[in-house]
């Protein structure tokens, strides 16, 4: 039923269908990042509806997603996409841990990447010099922090 669930969600996500993606986590999920720790459902689907509207929005023309569902519990995927703050071209490269309730939705997802990586990717030169400093990641949760909660400020 997990491995199930965890192809649902990639699909839905290769399709930017960031409503499918939230149908796949349980009420009182868990959900962290480099760049995001969510709680609930709620909290979580708004992240992945955002990153679906943004990149359907900004970044439609080089959207790529590449997913293997390697057991139960993990899976091995790669996002091609714009960086919709910079417009850099970015490929992520995530591992991602899960664990499931009973009905076979998730209740703890962990996304793993190499954050200096994708700051040099994203954000060129300040990632290059920064990105292996806590200070920049710290920015990098706040902004991603602030743009969620004004995103979900006007789906209301």
């Amino acid at each position: 039923m997990s491995r199930a669930t965890l192809e649902r969600f990639y699909t839905a996500f290769q399709q930017l269908d960031g409503e499918a993606m939230q149908a796949c986590y349980a009420a009182d999920a868990q959900f962290d990042d480099e760049a995001f720790s969510l709680r609930g459902q709620g909290e979580i689907g708004a992240m992945w509806r955002m990153l679906c509207d943004v990149t359907k929005a900004k970044g439609r023309d080089v959207w790529k997603l590449e997913f293997e569902v390697q057991d139960d519990r993990h899976a091995h995927w790669e996002a091609h996409y714009r960086f919709s703050a910079t417009g850099r071209l970015v490929h992520n490269i995530i591992d991602g841990e899960f664990e499931f309730d009973a009905q076979g939705l998730i209740k703890r997802h962990r996304d793993r990447f190499d954050f200096w990586r994708w700051s040099r990717q994203a954000l060129g030169t300040p990632g290059l010099l920064l990105g292996w400093s806590p200070m920049l990641r710290n920015k990098v949760r706040a902004q991603a922090a602030k743009n969620l909660a004004a995103w979900r400020a006007r789906q209301r």
